[in-house]
């Protein structure tokens, strides 16, 4: 009897503590689901590259390319090569009608003529005290200008068969069979495709921090996350502020690129400028624009993601440079952070 009553007084405590341990559970389960499933990352210090990003175009170098204009008004008598076409150097490209150049080849050399004889025959009397020196000298005036007519006309002459100066590749063709052409009008293109560069427009203050050999890495078009073209440095850097857009030409030679280069192809360079030792970084997903500037969520002792300003510096590839406002060593949310809010607990979610 007196073990049943026991039991019958004791049951009641039972019965709140099974009620109580029921609750808390629960409490766990909806904290558990309450929870965000996010990715984290650990912000690290590392050697952090100071990138120069701008896009560029790539041109001939220097001295390694040429274009060829009519040298007189003419008319295109036959056209011997087209765009994209390699030619040896010498090679014929177009022609132009001779008539007009033989005919003034001929002129210039009967005028020479002309003043030559006047001249001899100004010198003659002059030594022979009948003809004042006045004379001579404008005989001899003439004489050079007939002089530099003969050399003018021989040059259009050559030039009115256009030959390739350099080996390379017919970039331009504009040369039309039996079109007139102005003097001095281009028409032909050709280029040294194994020697190009790229040449960059950057700001007036990033200019003043690249120098000549600093490395480059260069991407197809207009976006870093373009297929990599390979690497090479910087040759020049302009001295002066292009008037219209403001910019400094930086110019660079790619070495061994992946792919051939076309001229006036766009390219993405990130020039690195310096290396910022012991920089804090962290992955670009983990920012979260806040203003005119960002935030990240650091993910505390106790799992809630506590929103916290930062200011960033450089970036390079999927890493971001964090100046101020991060430590290496704190978690920061990477995949979930936009949306996400102060203060709330989360859970890693995935690998």
């Amino acid at each position: 009897m007196r073990t049943r009553k026991s039991t019958s007084h004791h049951l009641p405590s039972i019965i709140l503590l099974l009620a109580a341990l029921a609750c808390h559970k629960d409490d766990e389960g909806v904290a558990a689901a309450s929870a965000v499933g996010v990715r984290t990352a650990v912000a690290q210090a590392r050697a952090f590259p100071e990138i120069v990003s701008a896009i560029g175009t790539v041109t001939p170098r220097p001295g390694r390319f040429a274009d060829l204009s009519a040298p007189a008004a003419t008319r295109v008598s036959r056209v011997e090569a087209v765009p994209g076409q390699r030619v040896a150097a010498g090679a014929v490209l177009v022609e132009f009608e001779r008539a007009p150049f033989d005919a003034a080849a001929h002129s210039a050399d009967a005028a020479l003529s002309a003043a030559q004889a006047t001249w001899d025959r100004a010198v003659r009397l002059a030594q022979a005290g009948v003809l004042p020196r006045k004379d001579v000298d404008q005989a001899a005036s003439e004489l050079a200008q007939a002089q530099s007519a003969v050399v003018i006309a021989r040059r259009s002459l050559e030039l009115a068969t256009l030959r390739a100066p350099i080996a390379g590749v017919v970039t331009r063709m504009d040369a039309v069979l039996g079109q007139p052409v102005e003097a001095n009008q281009a028409l032909v293109q050709v280029v040294d495709e194994s020697a190009l560069d790229i040449v960059f427009a950057v700001s007036a203050d990033a200019a003043s921090r690249v120098h000549p050999g600093a490395a480059v890495r260069i991407t197809a078009g207009e976006d870093a996350r373009g297929d990599s073209l390979g690497s090479g440095s910087v040759t020049s850097v302009g001295a002066s502020v292009d008037p219209v857009s403001r910019a400094v030409l930086v110019r660079a030679r790619i070495v061994r690129p992946s792919r051939p280069l076309r001229v006036g192809e766009t390219v993405m360079g990130r020039i690195t400028v310096g290396v910022h030792a012991n920089a804090v970084t962290i992955p670009v997903d983990a920012l979260v624009p806040a203003g005119e500037g960002f935030k990240v969520f650091v993910v505390d002792s106790s799992g809630l993601a506590r929103a916290r300003e930062v200011t960033v510096g450089g970036r390079a590839d999927s890493l971001v440079e964090v100046r101020l406002g991060l430590a290496a060593g704190e978690t920061v949310v990477t995949y979930g952070a936009y949306g996400l809010e102060d203060s709330v607990r989360v859970v890693r979610a995935g690998p």
